[in-house]
Order: C-alpha cells, then structure tokens, then sequence
C-alpha cells in the first residue's frame, strides 16, 4: 500500500471544521474575529483623528499584515471597525467584513475611509469593551480566536469600572490587546495620566497573550497599528518575539495600578467647579 501524503493546513481546517456546532445556518469559518475600538474622545484633535483613520488604513493593506492574514489555517480573518467615546457612543463604521486578500483588504479601507470621524465627549473604554464583546455575537463568523484591539488616550472615566468589565470580556474567551496613545500632541486634557501604558497593562488587556504597543509620538503610529497587527494575526506570544520587532509589553499578572484613576480625577474636577 502506498503512503498517502497529507496537507498539513487542510488538516488543520478539516479538524477545525469538525468542532464547529451546525444551527439553522454554519458560520463562516476564519482565523480571528478581530474588533478595532478606536478612541475618538474630544481629548483627540481632528488632525489626530485623521491620523489614526489613515494609520488603521495603511496597516490593513500593508503586505505583511495581507501575508498574515493569508497564512492562516483559513487564510482569512473578520473585522469589524467602531469608534468610541463615552458610555453610550459607540459607531460601528465599518461592519463585519471577512479579509482573504489584498483586494479584500482594499475594500475594507475604501468603507473605513469613506467619511471623517466625529469626536464625542468622556472616555469610556468599559463601554467600549462591553459594545466590542456584544458585536461578537452578530458576527456570522467563527474564529479560531477572537480580539478586541482597543486603542486610547486617557483612563476610563465614565460607565462601569474597566477593570471589572475586562475580566467579564476576558471570561468569554475574548482577548484584549491596547494601544495607549502617550502622544499629547494634539488638545491636553487635565484627565490624562502619565503612566497610561501602566495603566493598560494593569486594568484593561487581558486574556491568554494579551499585550500592548504604547504609541509615544504620532509619527510611531503607523508601524505600532501594523505591528500589532502582525503579531494578533500571526497568533505568537509577544515574549516569543525577537527584540528588535520591539515594543509590545505582555499583560502583567498582578494589578499594580489605581484602575479608577480616570473616575477620582473626574469626581476632584467637579468638585473643584462646584466649590467656585
């Protein structure tokens, strides 16, 4: 009898597809559900704004981050792209969209590109966590794993308290990657926290690999999206990285940091007001 030979990645896909519950109809099998939470709070200014909508543009259609997405079992992942404020403003702009190619990828761009973003008051990043959890459940595809990339410029400061509500997120078998932006470059806000890559690290990523990019300047934003990009897709533990792809900090395992910083700094402005 002659030996058969065997295609590593569609016995990979075979074995995936045998896990997969059947209901009235089968979801569409992918690598990664991948929700993009992108913060638009009034701290951003509309050059910043404009920044993060071309960063996430350029990182998309990038030929490594296509490469990583087409080098999965499935050879495709999903996205879903909302942008974010306080706890009740949340956008999705781009709905859920499978990504298998370039063209794919292009296409997403052109709806992601296609108006500008409208900023809105307070920061609510437990509200933003809950929205991106729930979009899972209407998604119509299956991940091998599924993330949440939320990206950021201040501590939560409105809605239920982020670290709570990650580790709910996380109990779903959600992952939570964070991109603090530490840029002030743009409108200085008296809520901004000088640690906030800390503050990320302790009280909003979560979940098994979860890791986070801080984004220091503007100009590191582009590469930070499509680094971060690569390593989500690619599935690798950030600790297995070489150095030099550099930046990304893994989830610390014990809490260090005041996760209702955001909420004491909102409650001591007011009251300041209030005393005037």
């Amino acid at each position: 009898m002659g030996l058969m030979r065997f295609d590593r990645r569609s016995v990979i896909v075979s074995l995936l597809a045998l896990s997969v519950t059947t209901g009235a109809f089968a979801q569409e099998l992918v690598d990664v559900e991948l929700v993009l939470a992108v913060d638009v709070s009034l701290s951003m200014s509309p050059t910043e704004l404009e920044i993060q909508r071309r960063g996430y543009a350029a990182a998309l259609t990038d030929p490594q981050v296509v490469r990583a997405i087409t080098d999965g079992a499935y050879g495709k992942i999903a996205v879903t792209y909302f942008e974010w404020a306080g706890a009740t403003m949340q956008q999705q702009i781009v709905p859920w969209t499978a990504i298998a190619s370039a063209a794919d990828a292009a296409a997403f761009v052109d709806r992601l590109t296609a108006s500008p973003s409208n900023s809105a008051r307070r920061t609510s990043i437990s509200g933003a966590l809950s929205f991106g959890a729930d979009l899972f459940a209407e998604s119509g595809f299956r991940g091998m794993k599924r993330v949440i990339d939320i990206s950021g410029d201040g501590p939560n400061n409105q809605g239920a308290p982020v670290d709570m509500t990650r580790d709910a997120v996380v109990a779903e078998g959600i992952v939570i990657n964070g991109l603090p932006l530490m840029t002030r470059g743009g409108y200085s806000s008296v809520y901004d926290v000088t640690e906030l890559d800390r503050y990320y690290s302790d009280c909003v990523i979560g979940g098994p690999g979860a890791f986070m990019i801080p984004v220091n300047d503007w100009s590191q934003f582009p590469e930070a999206i499509r680094r971060k990009l690569v390593m989500e897709l690619a599935g690798a533990p950030p600790s297995y990285m070489p150095v030099a792809y550099g930046g990304a900090t893994p989830a610390q395992a014990t809490p260090g940091y005041d996760c209702l910083i955001g909420e004491k700094m909102w409650r001591d402005r007011s009251l300041m007001w209030q005393d005037r």
